[in-house]
């Protein structure tokens, strides 16, 4: 009882809103790692259900990812520049700074990449693709670069979760 009230007391004094974790880390924190878990089971089904012809379901499930994405990058933005100081936060971890520091930035290379590539198959796709959507001759280059987005966003998932080890478990 006495090291959760130790506990309480050291997250307490940290600025912002306390995550729902258990962690150091802020509420916004927490709401995108675990949305950006939460998103790849919907990747996969998108995958399954392009791969089964079911284009239409396809097209709202990548609808649905890039807002939640979208989202995501608005919670945190808002977070970590309004609300909560996250290195205040990460700055008891015994990987403060160097190794939460070499995470953050091998992270924001696959959230960049991800987000450009999301957006570039996204785009394309509401150009190129009829509605309803069918395939045509702009199918093999959006395969491409949606399998190059998907396995981005799978690489932002887990260097974001590792991130996310480091500076705040």
């Amino acid at each position: 009882m006495a090291a959760m009230a130790a506990g309480d007391a050291a997250t307490a004094a940290l600025p912002g809103i306390d995550g729902f974790l258990g962690t150091r880390a802020s509420f916004g924190m927490d709401v995108v790692v675990v949305g950006l878990f939460a998103l790849l089971p919907v990747l996969a089904l998108s995958v399954l259900m392009v791969r089964r012809g079911r284009y239409q379901i396809h097209k709202a499930l990548q609808i649905f990812i890039m807002t939640a994405l979208l989202a995501a990058i608005i919670v945190f933005e808002v977070d970590i520049r309004l609300i909560s100081d996250w290195r205040v936060r990460a700055a008891a971890s015994s990987y403060w700074p160097v190794g939460v520091g070499v995470a953050l930035g091998i992270h924001l290379i696959f959230a960049v990449s991800t987000l450009v590539l999301l957006l570039w198959a996204f785009i394309e796709a509401l150009l190129r693709f009829p509605k309803p959507p069918v395939p045509g001759s702009h199918s093999p280059q959006h395969r491409r670069i949606a399998r190059w987005a998907a396995a981005d966003l799978l690489a932002t998932a887990i260097t974001g979760g590792i991130f996310y080890c480091l500076a705040f478990v």
